[in-house]
C-alpha cells in the first residue's frame, strides 16, 4: 500500500510542480483569442464549459487504453508502476499538453499539419497516411469488439450484426454532427463512470480487506511469464501506452483544442486528464495484480482467461457488487465505443485539413467522410489479428514523431526544449529497438544487443539532426516560415 500511496502522490505533485514548469516553458497567453473563439463554425469549432472539455479530453484519450494496458503491462512487474508515474509527469503529459497548444496555436491544426510544419513536408505525408490508417483501424476494430460483448449480452435475436449496424450508425452520427449535440452531451457521462469505477477500486484497495503485492521489495526484474521473448525494454513500455506516453492522444487532442475557451485551461484539460489517465492505470495496475493474488496469479488468471476483459468484470463485480457489474458494463462495452468514434472524427478532420476542405456545412462533411466509412466498413470484413499487432508500436512511433515536433517548435520559439527532447530521445529509443527485437510477424526478431545498438544508432541521428537544425537556427542560416 505504501508504494501505491507514494505513486499517486507523485503523480498529483507532478501535475502541480512540473506541469506548471511545462506551463511555463511554453508560455501561456490567457489574453489571446483561442480557436473556439476566433474560428467559432457550431460544428467542430464550438466553446464547451471546462467540466465538459476535460471529461470529454479524458475519455478521448482514454477509452478501455488505461485499463487493459496497465493490466498487461503490470505482468511484467513492478517496473509498471514507475513507467505509469514518471512515464505520465514526464513523457504523456508533457507530450499531450504541448501538442494540444501547438494546435491552439495554429487556429486548431490537425497533427499531421502540426508534426509536418515542424519536420517538413516528407514527414508531414508520412503522418497523414500513418494517423488515418490508424485512426481507421482503431474506429473499425471498436465497432466488433463492443459489437461482440453486446451479442454476448442480449437475447440471440440481437445478433453481432445487429450490433455492428447499431454501433456503426452512431460512429456516422458522431463523426458528422456538431461536437456539442451527441459527443458534449454523452461524453462528460461516461468519463464520470469512469473515473468514479477507479476511485470505487481505489477504495477497496486503500479501505478494504486486502494486501498489495507490489514486489518491491524482491527486486524490479521481469515477471513476466515468458520473459525470455518479452523483456522489460522495449516491451513493457509499448504495452502500456495510454497509462504513460500514447501518440493517439495527439491525434484526439486537436479535438478539444478546438474547443477550449482559454488557454489558462491547458494545463488542467490536457497535462491533467493525462495524469487522471495516469492515476486510472495505476490503480488498475494495482486492482489486478492484488486481486489474482500477484504477478503469477496474474499470469495464471491470464492463461485461462480470454483476456483482460474477464478480469475487469470479475474485479468490478467481487470488489464493488452488483453496481460495479453495471460500470464493467459501461466501461468494457462504451469505452471503446466512445474511442472508435472519435477516432473516425479525428480522422475526417485531419483528412479535411490536408485536402483544404472547409467542414461548416454537412455536405461538405459527407464528402469527406463517406470514403473514410466505406475503407473502416470494408476492414471490418479482415481477421485484424496480424494488423492490430502493429498498432501499439505504431502508436508510439507517433508518440516519437510528435515529441520530436515539438521539440523544434520549442526550439524554434527560444523555449527550454529540454522538456521534450529527452522523452522524445526515450521513445525514438523504444519503438526502434521494439520493432527490430519483436518475434515475428510483429517485428524482426532480432537479437536484444542488435536492437539496442541499432535504437542507439537511431537516437543519435536524430540528435545529430536535432543539433545540425539548431545550429542553422541560431546562425542565421535557417529560415523557417511559420504563421502563428
Amino acid at each position: 500500500m505504501t508504494i501505491l500511496l507514494i505513486s499517486l502522490a507523485l503523480l498529483i505533485g507532478g501535475y502541480c510542480i512540473y506541469g506548471l514548469l511545462v506551463e511555463k516553458v511554453f508560455g501561456i497567453d490567457p489574453k489571446r483569442l483561442t480557436p473556439a473563439l476566433s474560428r467559432t463554425d457550431g460544428v467542430d469549432y464550438v466553446e464547451l464549459p471546462a467540466w465538459k472539455v476535460f471529461l470529454i479530453q479524458f475519455l478521448n484519450i482514454a477509452g478501455l487504453g488505461p485499463i487493459f494496458g496497465a493490466i498487461m503491462g503490470v505482468m511484467f512487474g513492478p517496473m509498471a508502476f514507475i513507467w505509469i508515474v514518471f512515464g505520465s509527469i514526464f513523457g504523456g503529459a508533457v507530450h499531450d499538453f504541448i501538442s494540444a497548444m501547438m494546435s491552439v496555436r495554429s487556429g486548431g491544426d490537425s497533427l499531421p499539419e502540426l508534426v509536418g510544419r515542424e519536420l517538413g513536408p516528407v514527414v508531414k505525408q508520412i503522418m497523414r497516411f500513418v494517423s488515418v490508417v490508424l485512426l481507421i483501424l482503431v474506429g473499425a476494430v471498436f465497432v466488433l469488439t463492443p459489437a461482440g460483448l453486446l451479442d454476448n449480452m442480449t437475447p440471440d435475436y440481437l445478433s453481432t450484426n445487429f450490433w455492428i449496424a447499431v454501433i456503426f450508425i452512431y460512429y456516422v452520427m458522431a463523426t458528422l454532427l456538431p461536437i456539442d449535440k451527441l459527443i458534449g452531451r454523452f461524453y462528460p457521462i461516461f468519463g464520470f463512470v469512469l473515473l468514479f469505477m477507479a476511485v470505487g477500486l481505489l477504495g477497496v484497495l486503500l479501505f478494504g480487506d486486502v494486501s498489495i503485492p507490489d514486489g518491491f521489495s524482491s527486486g524490479l526484474y521481469n515477471r513476466h511469464a515468458a520473459a525470455d521473448t518479452h523483456p522489460v525494454f522495449p516491451m513493457m513500455f509499448v504495452s502500456i501506452a495510454c497509462g504513460a506516453v500514447s501518440g493517439f492522444h495527439a491525434t484526439q487532442s486537436p479535438m478539444m483544442a478546438r474547443c477550449i475557451k482559454n488557454e489558462k485551461l491547458a494545463r488542467p484539460v490536457f497535462y491533467g486528464a493525462m495524469i487522471a489517465e495516469g492515476l486510472v492505470a495505476l490503480i488498475w495496475a494495482a486492482a489486478a495484480i492484488t486481486f489474482t493474488g500477484g504477478y503469477e496469479g496474474l499470469a495464471e488468471y491470464m492463461a485461462a482467461h480470454k483476456g483482460a476483459g474477464d478480469l475487469v468484470t470479475d474485479i468490478s463485480v467481487g470488489w464493488l457488487g452488483a453496481f460495479g457489474g453495471v460500470l464493467a458494463v459501461l466501461g468494457v462495452v462504451a469505452a471503446p465505443i466512445t474511442t472508435g468514434d472519435t477516432a473516425l472524427r479525428s480522422a475526417r478532420l485531419i483528412a479535411a485539413d490536408f485536402l483544404h476542405v472547409d467542414q461548416s456545412k454537412l455536405t461538405r462533411r459527407l464528402m469527406v467522410s463517406l470514403p473514410l466509412f466505406a475503407v473502416t466498413f470494408g476492414l471490418m470484413c479482415i481477421d485484424f489479428n496480424v494488423l492490430w499487432r502493429y498498432f501499439a508500436w505504431t502508436n508510439q512511433m507517433l508518440a516519437a514523431f510528435t515529441l520530436w515536433a515539438a521539440t523544434v517548435y520549442l526550439a524554434r520559439h527560444g523555449r527550454f526544449y529540454i522538456v521534450t527532447l529527452i522523452p522524445a530521445l526515450f521513445m525514438t529509443m523504444v519503438v526502434t529497438t521494439y520493432i527490430l527485437v519483436a518475434p515475428s510477424p510483429e517485428g524482426f526478431g532480432l537479437q536484444m544487443p542488435v536492437a539496442l545498438a541499432a535504437g542507439a544508432g537511431a537516437d543519435a541521428v536524430c540528435l545529430l539532426l536535432f543539433a545540425r537544425y539548431e545550429v542553422l537556427r541560431r546562425t542565421g542560416r535557417l529560415i523557417h516560415e511559420v504563421a502563428y
